[in-house]
């Protein structure tokens, strides 16, 4: 029995040095700044806290190893030649379609939502090109991986205001809720739970999963939209000039060992009548007779209340007065005394203290009430309730605001009624993702969605605008889903673009919603290829993104228009001729930014009265390729 201890520890030290090992192996490829981190890396290892396989290093160098560019694709694109589109469809791997967006988004992006995959080990991601097996003893490393490095690029998309939506089952729920707090620490605000089943769906020890989350974490300005108020309840029967009121409870929910000092008899002057006290639920402002000398209050309290006629006192209710202590004992054994509303719980008792206090006094068996104003509410806004809400389940809109879902299947029966047949599976709902975009979002706010898998929050996207008259944009990132054994599929394109498509279009009694998207392709360049691989077609597309924030289809044109940006005319040349600086001296615009390949000598080629910055085509690229801040991060 002794030498099981001893194996152990003997285990452990024969890993640390395989560790260690490993890592003197590697001294004489690193670079300085690559020895500091790993350094940094091993010296600030986090003992508490989510724990997975994950090489710093490598991950830098997958940031930084090349420049990511878009190309859009005309003949998958669904816009109008000479029009202009803030849709976007990305097909690529969407950590390089990250890596393209925080060149150009960084800041901009009002919500993300994601339906990443569940890690469940049937099929749900690709990772090198192959599906992760369940047995794949690292498989939960690698799927904590591959989302820590696409989330940290998505933090940095978000505006002040900006969350982050992620759905997740509740087998991974608390593996992504920690991931999350190490990505985006402090910004967690709660979660949303869902129905995602009619039926029961047995797991085993007769327990039924039927439910997911949706994990929201957000900066410190986001709020929900909530849902308004209704003054419902607030009425001025008494013409009381500072307008609606309504009765609301006077108590706090402590008892009065904890707040001793709102545990007092509440007098009414104009009725010469008390009222006791509930032990459980004592009153909600102090009174200044229970002050000690030289004790001031910040707070109103509840004399000025009552002098402002702010209490609601009862009219109409039972009065007594107990001539000495024997008949309060006796009113308490037989029950007859003040109760509360709804419990009828008694307000006194024999071990009430200072019981002789109430002898002679007129006791209303009524309970006071607090007259709250409309105009005194601090937020005329109803908050969000976690929980979702079935289409058919009630619930009291008057203290909440809450978002529904639709029964199970309606995600698959509009991929069948949109293609004739199920060509993706476990599609969420649209209303779903239509109802918590109403809640997160405003009309010109961009939403991304980097897992967009089947185009749903694309669709919810422009159902929302169509319903409130919102300008919202959306941006799907979506991969091929390739695979060595299906080399051709193609699920950006084929499933994604063409059901956004056909949205728009309306086809098979669906309404159509128009609109319009550019469909880009990531194109990976080293950077010390950038002046031989890239093209004007390059520059104004990152331009497009990065500046004005509307996509083009690209021309045969000398002159590629990227758009307007504060009355600024923003064009890039596909070469230098007289014809070029002729068509530059005719622009309508006043002001011009021109991007080509020799700005020097078409700066000297324009006139010299003209308001025009001629720039190096190639500045575009180098300030794409510049690491981020974040890059350098220790996790």
């Amino acid at each position: 029995m002794a030498k099981r201890p001893q194996k152990a520890v003997i285990q452990k030290e024969k890993g640390v040095a395989d560790k260690t090992s490993e890592i003197f192996s590697r001294l004489d490829t690193m670079n300085e700044h690559e020895l500091r981190r790993l350094l940094v890396q091993e010296l600030t290892r986090k003992p508490l806290g989510l724990v997975w396989e994950r090489d710093a290093i490598e991950h830098d160098r997958a940031l930084n190893a090349n420049v990511v560019l878009p190309r859009v694709d005309p003949t998958l694109s669904h816009l109008e030649p000479g029009a202009s589109t803030g849709n976007l469809i990305i097909e690529g791997d969407n950590f390089d379609a990250l890596r393209l967006l925080r060149k150009t988004h960084a800041g901009k992006i009002r919500v993300i939502y994601i339906d990443p995959p569940y890690n469940t080990g049937s099929k749900d991601w690709v990772y090198n090109d192959d599906y992760v097996s369940k047995t794949d003893r690292y498989r939960h490393s690698k799927w904590l991986e591959f989302l820590y490095q696409r989330l940290s690029l998505a933090r940095d998309l978000l505006t002040s205001d900006g969350v982050i939506m992620i759905s997740i089952n509740d087998d991974n729920r608390a593996h992504l809720e920690l991931l999350m707090d190490q990505v985006m620490p402090g910004r967690r605000v709660g979660s949303l739970v869902w129905r995602t089943r009619d039926t029961t769906s047995a797991k085993g020890r007769n327990f039924s999963d039927v439910h997911e989350h949706v994990l929201v974490y957000a900066g410190n300005d986001f709020a929900f939209n909530g849902q308004p108020k209704t003054q419902k309840k607030y009425k001025n029967p008494d013409d009381d000039p500072r307008g609606p009121w309504n009765g609301d409870p006077l108590t706090l929910a402590f008892d009065r060992f904890d707040r001793p000092n709102l545990y007092y008899p509440l007098y009414n002057p104009e009725t010469d009548r008390w009222y006791a006290c509930d032990e459980s639920r004592v009153w909600a402002y102090a009174s200044e007779a229970r002050l000690n000398a030289g004790q001031s209050l910040q707070a109103e309290t509840m004399e000025e209340f009552i002098n402002r006629k702010q209490i609601l006192f009862p009219a109409d209710e039972k009065v007594v007065i107990w001539k000495n202590l024997e008949e309060i004992h006796a009113a308490i054994d037989s029950g007859d005394v003040p109760v509360t509303p709804k419990r009828k719980r008694p307000l006194f008792s024999r071990d009430t203290p200072n019981l002789e206090f109430w002898i002679g006094k007129k006791i209303g068996f009524g309970r006071p009430l607090f007259k709250k104003f409309w105009k005194d509410l601090r937020s005329h806004t109803n908050p969000l309730s976690s929980w979702i809400f079935r289409v058919n389940e009630m619930y009291d809109d008057e203290d909440y605001a809450a978002i529904t879902s639709p029964n199970a299947g309606e995600g698959t029966e509009l991929i069948q009624s949109i293609f004739g047949r199920k060509v993706f599976q476990y599609p969420k709902p649209p209303t779903l993702i239509r109802n918590l975009l109403s809640q997160t979002s405003n009309g010109n706010d961009i939403i991304l969605d980097f897992f967009a898998g089947s185009g749903t929050t694309g669709q919810s996207v422009m159902e929302l605008n169509e319903r409130d008259g919102g300008n919202r944009r959306f941006i799907l990132c979506s991969s091929t889903e390739s695979t060595k054994k299906e080399p051709n599929k193609n699920l950006c394109r084929d499933i994604c673009a063409e059901r956004i498509r056909r949205v728009m279009a309306g086809q098979k009694g669906m309404e159509a919603l128009g609109g319009s998207f550019a469909y880009l392709t990531l194109d990976l360049i080293e950077e010390a290829d950038l002046a031989l691989d890239v093209t004007p077609e390059h520059a104004q597309a990152m331009l497009s993104l990065r500046d004005t924030g509307a996509m083009h289809l690209p021309t045969e044109d000398a002159i590629l228009d990227v758009g307007e940006l504060e009355g600024v005319a923003i064009l890039v040349c596909r070469t230098i001729n007289t014809a070029v600086v002729e068509q530059l001296t005719a622009w309508p615009a006043r002001r011009l930014v021109v991007y080509s390949p020799r700005p020097g000598s078409l700066q000297d080629a324009l006139p010299g009265d003209m308001d025009v910055e001629c720039r190096s085509i190639f500045e575009v690229f180098r300030q794409v390729s510049t690491p981020h801040p974040a890059d350098m991060e220790v996790v």
